[in-house]
């Protein structure tokens, strides 16, 4: 039988393309953002879970909100998984979609808990790379980027988180072939990353999709990849729009508390 899809040479081929376009994108936007390195764990893991649940279709701001509400109410997780399933929605109602968020939490302390007899995570960091990937999305309501979260944010184990601003950007620069959906992208990405380029890549990529790459308009008279860039490819043949570049540079902003807790940037006062 004939061999369906792409032929190995060609996969070959395609992916030393995008090594060498990350290998651009990693000297390029280091250059622009300070080359990020992962400086150690800001929160214990099951935190990073919690919290990571809390920001689901939510903002930053709001994010905080629930989870200081949450932690200045209950004195533990044990506490956090015995409240009342109501008490709880109601404590970290300003995130959003609390309803949901509040059962979804309960589960996942209580799958920890029966499962480790602790809330202690530490053991994540031992395992193989996928084993604790497995062991984590086996949580209720735990899909692969919150795996990925907590494996490099907590352990700095090099498993890519790919969140919308990571998604867009790899899209746009041709990083990932087209028609890839968000969870395929993880190991699309990751097998042309080396180990230690993950944690950059993932910071690089959010600030150059929050500052610059935006939605649906990127600027992209600010942006140093046009000439690696797909997207600007479409932009010049008229099949695309940019935004315009500020007629006068912005202020820089506080940067946000999300920002801080996993990169290590100062929150708003």
């Amino acid at each position: 039988m004939p061999r369906k899809g792409p032929s190995r040479r060609k996969l070959a081929a395609d992916r030393r393309r995008r090594r060498a376009r990350v290998e651009v994108v990693l000297e390029r936007l280091g250059e622009r953002y300070d080359h990020p390195r992962w400086g150690g764990p800001r929160l214990d893991a099951v935190s990073e879970l919690v919290l990571t649940i809390l920001s689901q279709n939510t903002a930053d701001v709001n994010s905080h909100r629930a989870f200081v509400a949450l932690r200045e109410r209950y004195p533990s997780w044990e506490a956090v998984l015995e409240a009342p399933t109501d008490e709880l929605t109601d404590v970290i109602r300003p995130g959003g979609l609390a309803p949901t968020k509040a059962p979804r939490i309960q589960h996942v302390l209580a799958e920890v808990r029966d499962s480790r007899g602790s809330f202690d995570l530490g053991f994540l960091a031992d395992l193989p790379l996928t084993d604790a990937r497995d062991w984590l999305v086996g949580l209720p309501g735990i899909g692969r980027k919150t795996a990925a979260i907590v494996l490099l944010f907590c352990f700095g184990r090099p498993s890519l988180p790919v969140d919308t601003h990571v998604f867009r950007v790899a899209q746009r620069l041709g990083l990932v072939p087209p028609k890839t959906d968000v969870r395929r992208s993880h190991d699309v990405l990751e097998e042309v990353l080396e180990p230690d380029e993950v944690y950059p890549f993932h910071v690089e990529l959010i600030r150059h999709g929050r500052d610059t790459c935006r939605a649906p308009r990127p600027i992209c008279g600010l942006c140093p990849l046009t000439d690696i860039c797909d997207y600007f490819t479409l932009i010049q043949r008229g099949k695309a729009k940019a935004a315009s570049p500020p007629k006068e540079p912005s202020a820089d902003r506080a940067p946000r508390y999300h920002d801080e807790l996993i990169h290590g940037w100062m929150p708003p006062e």
